[in-house]
Order: structure tokens, then C-alpha cells, then sequence
């Protein structure tokens, strides 16, 4: 199985905050993480330099149609991914034990917006009766953790731009590959810039990433309803890294 007797390959460095981290992305059909599907997926462990030292990846055949423009992002059809596309049961199966292999040997994941990919996961697992991961931990979530140790920069906060912010490369953007090493190598800036300012373990680090993420989506809710987005009464849910 994959990444199965992983845990003396990646002890973690004394004294650092991270240094391997395995990084997970998943490409969907669409944003509803209850009802949308798993077309790719990768998942890998990159070292305290940010180089990729092991990587999995998965092309499913979700057993729907893929909309336009889900495939306009990713790039891949729904005619390709019944071509070449894997059952989706088995491509759900493996990715739920190489994430549930990783966590379980204490090796952080790192996932940018680790709350959609995660919770679709969940419910990918649910719905092909595979037993899902029901409270992930560690992980590590750079989307998170900018908004918490950099709150008043203006501008949007997509992975390409955040990405650029802390000097990391980002080629092929909603590639899984491409969008989940890139997820990595900021994790691990930030983890360099912001040291002194962050919890001193990835245990105490996935906690608090859960209090500020909660914040965040108060924060957020608020400014939706000022704005009229939301009606008054109607939240956002900011529970993190499931939903």
C-alpha cells in the first residue's frame, strides 16, 4: 500500500517546525464538497528543502459528467477520464490510505484550503462506503496560516498569488501536482518566516490553525452580510480541516 512503513524514512529534524511534510491536492468536478467528485489527485512528501522525495498520483473516473468549466480549470475532460480514468471506488480507497498512512506516522499534510479537499475527501469515502478520515491531524494549512500571520495585506489570496508572495514557483496552476508541491514549499517559507510567531510543534500548530480559521470565517461572515452577500442570521462554516 502506499506510503505504508513510512515513519522512520521522515522522523522529523529536531529544533524545526517542519521539516518533511507530505502535500495533498485534489482536482473535482466542482466546488460542493457533499456532491462533487474526485477527478485527480496527488499525494507526496516533499523534504525541508522543498524537493520531492516521493509522490503518488491518481486519475479517476468520477462516474459523472465532468461540467465545462470544472474541466477548463483542470484540463480534463469527461471523455478522457472514462478513457483513462481508474474506478473511482479504488482511486478513493488508495488516497484515503496513503493520507490516513502519512498522518498516522506523525508527518504533517499540508493542503492549501485543507477544509475543501479534506471535506470532499470525507464524503468521496462515504459515498463508495470506505470508512473516512474523520479528524486529520497534523495538518497544515497555508491559505490559514497567511490570513492569521499576514491579516492586513490587501489583494486576493489564491494559491498563484500567495505563491509569488513567499517566492515560490507555481507552474501548471490546478495541476494536483503542480498546486500541492507549491502548497508544500510555502508551508515551509512560512514555517522560516514567521518561526519566532508560530506554535513550537505541528500538534500545537494544527490547533491553532482551528481557533484562527474559526475567526476567519466570523470575520468574513461578517463583511458578507454588510456587504449583502449573506442575510443577517446566515453563517459561514468555519470549522477546520473538516467541514
Amino acid at each position: 500500500m502506499v506510503f505504508d512503513d513510512i515513519t522512520a524514512q521522515f522522523e522529523p529534524a529536531e529544533g524545526r517546525l517542519l521539516t518533511n511534510v507530505a502535500v495533498f491536492d485534489l482536482e473535482t468536478t466542482g466546488v460542493d464538497v457533499t456532491s462533487d467528485r474526485i477527478v485527480t489527485a496527488y499525494v507526496g512528501v516533499l523534504d525541508g528543502a522543498g524537493n520531492v522525495v516521493e509522490a503518488h498520483d491518481w486519475l479517476a473516473d468520477p462516474g459523472i459528467e465532468i461540467p465545462e468549466g470544472a474541466a477548463r480549470v483542470h484540463g480534463i475532460s469527461t471523455e478522457r477520464a472514462r478513457a483513462e480514468g481508474r474506478d473511482a471506488c479504488e482511486v478513493v480507497d488508495e488516497i484515503v490510505s496513503a493520507v490516513r498512512a502519512l498522518l498516522a506516522a506523525g508527518i504533517p499534510v499540508v493542503a492549501y484550503n485543507a477544509a475543501f479537499d479534506l471535506s470532499l475527501l470525507k464524503h468521496e469515502a462515504l459515498r463508495h462506503g470506505i470508512a473516512p478520515i474523520e479528524n486529520p491531524s497534523p495538518v497544515v494549512d497555508p491559505l490559514v496560516i497567511d490570513k492569521q500571520m499576514d491579516r492586513y495585506r490587501r489583494g486576493k489570496r489564491t494559491l498563484d498569488i500567495v505563491a509569488a508572495h513567499y517566492g515560490v514557483a507555481l507552474e501548471d496552476a490546478h495541476e494536483a501536482s503542480a498546486d500541492a508541491i507549491a502548497a508544500g514549499r510555502i508551508a515551509l517559507a512560512q514555517a522560516e518566516r514567521y518561526g519566532g510567531d508560530l506554535p513550537s510543534n505541528v500538534a500545537q500548530l494544527h490547533d491553532a490553525q482551528a481557533g484562527w480559521a474559526a475567526e476567519q470565517s466570523a470575520s468574513l461572515t461578517q463583511y458578507f452580510v454588510k456587504i449583502g452577500k449573506l442575510s443577517a442570521g446566515e453563517t459561514l462554516d468555519g470549522a477546520w480541516p473538516i467541514r
